[in-house]
This record gives structure tokens, sequence and C-alpha cells, in this order.
């Protein structure tokens, strides 16, 4: 019932999140497990972007039910990546409209924009998109309407429950580890997108290829706006027709290496620090309000 064979690596994560998080619960923790339970919860966050934009399942009510387990995992409902994701991220691509704009506040590049950038995204993506888009929906669709509302009503039944049977063990094994996976993707759309040219169709955002194999190909962020709708195991192939075309900066060998050098070298040796391609094309060329059609959606 699988639409692609290559999700059966999704699967795979799916039981090892659920299973680490019912051991720890029963059993207790230790740092390394716990650490490996945060990495699939980073990952958790990942499988929530690629089932949004292609159902897992060729049969609804097990995508209903994936819905369902990614929301308590990733710690929101997962319908609100369609308004401000698919429909609006992926219109606009940074530029004018769109609700995460990495500038909205800044210029700059350093670790107080990236540390700010996920509660001030957070902020405009909830009151600019999912808001009107639920207002919208309960007019238009009631049933989309009633099924996004199950999932909030899961997740909070999900959280309060855990918090009622031990509260402390549930602020470290649920609540905790779902902002982790929230503020993970926050993290990935600025670091992706940061300081890249959001007026080209090549260069608007950056690519890493060290987190690729854990991560479902999400480095290939290029690729992914060319078109959206590609199953992540194809990718890889996808990018190598047009990694030619992307600014040879904009693809990261390292995703620690592009964080520790930007966010810490960079306070003590200048030469690390980011340089916008956004205010290099402003010097040059006059800004446009915006150039969404030339991006893939």
């Amino acid at each position: 019932m699988l639409k692609y064979r290559a999700d059966l690596r999704t699967l795979g994560y799916i039981i090892i999140t659920t299973a680490l998080f019912a051991y720890q619960w029963k059993y207790g923790t230790n740092w390394w497990l716990y650490t490996t339970f945060l990495f699939f919860e980073v990952a958790v966050s990942v499988i929530t972007h690629n089932h949004n934009h292609l159902s897992i399942w060729n049969w609804q009510p097990l995508n209903i039910l994936t819905d369902w387990w990614l929301t308590i995992f990733y710690g929101a409902p997962v319908f609100a990546w369609i308004p401000t994701h698919n429909r609006n991220h992926h219109r606009f691509v940074n530029t004018d409209g769109d609700t995460s704009l990495t500038y909205r506040k800044s210029e700059e590049n350093n670790l107080l924009t990236v540390l700010s950038y996920p509660s001030m995204s957070g902020f405009y993506q909830v009151t600019q998109s999912v808001i009107p888009y639920m207002k919208d929906l309960r007019v238009k669709d009631r049933a989309k309407f009633i099924e996004n509302w199950v999932q909030i009503f899961v997740l909070v039944i999900w959280v309060a429950t855990f918090l009622i049977l031990d509260w402390k063990r549930a602020l470290f094994l649920v609540v905790l580890p779902q902002q982790v996976s929230a503020f993970s993707v926050f993290v990935f759309n600025y670091l992706q997108h940061v300081h890249a040219d959001e007026e080209s169709k090549y260069n608007h955002s950056r690519n890493f290829m060290g987190v690729n194999w854990f991560l479902f190909n999400n480095g290939f962020h290029t690729m992914h706006h060319e078109r959206a709708s590609i199953h992540w195991s194809e990718l890889p192939q996808a990018h190598k027709k047009i990694e030619h075309l992307i600014a040879p900066h904009l693809i990261e060998p390292s995703f620690w290496w592009y964080i520790f050098r930007t966010y810490i070298l960079s306070i003590f040796v200048p030469k690390y620090r980011s340089n916008s391609m956004r205010l290099e094309r402003m010097k040059t060329t006059p800004v446009t309000s915006n150039v969404a059609s030339v991006h893939g959606v």
C-alpha cells in the first residue's frame, strides 16, 4: 500500500521513534538513548514535510492515521504545513508574501537571528497563514475543517494523558522532544534560504549534502523547490541535472561545519561571516515586489 518502496525507510523511522519513546517511558533513559531519540524527533519533522507534499500511502485511512502519529510526535497539527509551507512558502520562496521570510526583522545572519527566527516565524505563519486557512475551510470545506480539528484534539489528548500520568517524565519525553522537532524545521528553513538570492531561479536555496542519507534527502533544497511533488528518493538524480546551475557556495558539504563556522567561528574570524547574495543583488538592481513565478511550486 506504500506509494514508493523507499518509504520502507520512513516506516522504519516511525517504528524506531515509537519504540524509543515507549521504552524510555517504561524503563527510563540515559544520555545516549535520549540523544538518539531526539535525532529521530528531528527526522519526524522531515517525514512530516515529505508526507504533506506527497502522502505515504495509497489508502487514505492510513494517511490519516499517519497524520495523527506525526502530529503527536511533531508536536503540532500537521495540517498547518498546507497553508504555511505548501501553499505559501513554495509559492513565494522567501520573497514578499512568504510568511516565513528570513529577513523580516534583520538582514543579518548570525547566532541571534537564527535563534530568534523560529518563534518570530512561527507567529507570522500562524496568524497570517494557519488562522485564515482554517476560517476559509470552515466555510468552503467543512469535512476538511473537522478533520483538521481532530488532529488538534488528538494532540491535546496525547499530551494531557502523559502529563496526568507523570508530568515530569512527560515534559522530558513528550513536550521537550516535540519542541526539538518543531524548532529544527524552522532552523532548517532559515539555513536553507538565509543570505541566498530569493529572486534567482536556482540560487534561492542552500543545499546541505551531508544530511541527505539520514534525513531523507532534505538537503537537496533547490531541486525540492523546482519540483515540490517529487518523491524524496528521486531528489539525488534530479539534483544532478541542475547542480551546475547553482552557485558553488550554496552547495554545502557539511551541515555542522556551516553551523560552526557561520555562527561560532565568525564571531572571532571575520572571513567566516555570512555574505548576503540578496544585498549584493540589491546594490546593482532595483528591488521587485514579487518574482514567485520564476520558482517551481
